[in-house]
């Protein structure tokens, strides 16, 4: 694995955002005939050969530590013989250490741990512990316990690609490891741009009773015109969120995400138009019959619109 003085910047997915920045070509990149960057390159090498939704830390504008949901930020890598450093577009960093130390026995707990590396021919192998108890290990609410220790495996196929296998062990929380894979792409030719969290969640804080207790009625009959499959992107990743009408009441069911796949969430209404999801907003835009057409998705990362399929 050559060492790679410039960066990389890297996105889960296959999907490439938006360009970040104005467009910036990198000297050494390989590149096809038409200029184009060369994803399928040889690698270089170096020569060092369910908890409550309200409270998700980065919706409380603080680190995300190893949420595996994360994966799918934009990150920055910065390697070198002794260390590799891993900046989050949410100004959040890690450091994987390599000059041969090991873990420590007893780290004082953090939000990103404490991370060692080692090389196993082309792969590198990184032990982590130190985890606080204050982050998720997926967005839909698994918690862990300071005993929580991570071995991730990092493994460079080609020039543009990067495949991740990261096990979550914590004996004092689940009965066997478990964890994620992630294939994550290269972003040439763009600069990373900052994500900052500005203003935390806290009007989200409280119980599904509390959102029932603002609520409004609204008609079943207009209830039924916003019954629908809507879906977009949430970021880079696909986002389908399908809406049904049970028991007089609006059903969210998502998927994609999450680790744990669907999740179903009762829909509050606060107008006409507006619902409080357990923590996300949930807002119906509709035509001059009052049929939905969109719905926008609110949450601490902004709005998303996802159009009607059916």
């Amino acid at each position: 694995m050559r060492l790679f003085l410039a960066a990389l910047i890297l996105a889960a997915g296959t999907t490439r955002a938006a360009a970040q920045w104005l467009d910036r070509p990198w000297p050494g990149i390989p590149r096809t005939a038409d200029g184009k960057p060369n994803l399928a390159a040889p690698a270089p090498r170096g020569p060092d050969g369910r908890p409550d939704f309200r409270a998700r830390p980065s919706f409380q504008c603080r680190p995300s530590g190893p949420e595996a949901d994360r994966w799918a930020a934009w990150k920055r890598i910065l390697q070198t013989p002794a260390a590799i450093a891993i900046l989050n577009d949410n100004l959040t960093y890690r450091v994987i250490h390599l000059d041969g130390r090991v873990l420590d026995a007893d780290p004082a707990p953090s939000w990103m741990g404490y991370s060692v590396g080692r090389w196993d021919g082309d792969t590198l192998v990184v032990e982590s512990n130190g985890y606080n108890d204050k982050t998720w290990l997926s967005a839909d609410g698994r918690a862990h316990t300071e005993a929580l220790r991570v071995t991730e495996r990092y493994r460079r196929t080609d020039f543009g690609h990067l495949q991740i296998e990261v096990p979550y062990t914590d004996p004092a929380a689940y009965a066997k490891p478990w964890g994620f894979t992630a294939s994550m792409t290269l972003q040439s030719d763009t600069e990373m741009i900052e994500t900052v969290c500005e203003r935390s969640s806290e009007h989200w804080v409280g119980s599904l009773s509390d959102a029932a207790n603002s609520a409004v009625t609204v008609a079943p009959d207009v209830l039924a015109r916003y019954v629908g499959v809507y879906s977009g992107f949430w970021g880079t990743t696909r986002r389908t969120v399908e809406v049904l009408l049970s028991g007089g009441q609006l059903i969210a069911k998502i998927a994609g995400g999450t680790i744990a796949g669907d999740d179903s969430r009762p829909l509050v209404p606060q107008t006409q138009t507006l619902f409080e999801g357990l923590g996300l907003g949930y807002q119906f835009l509709v035509d001059d019959k009052g049929v939905a057409t969109d719905v926008v998705e609110i949450h601490i990362s902004g709005p998303w619109r996802f159009p009607r399929q059916r």
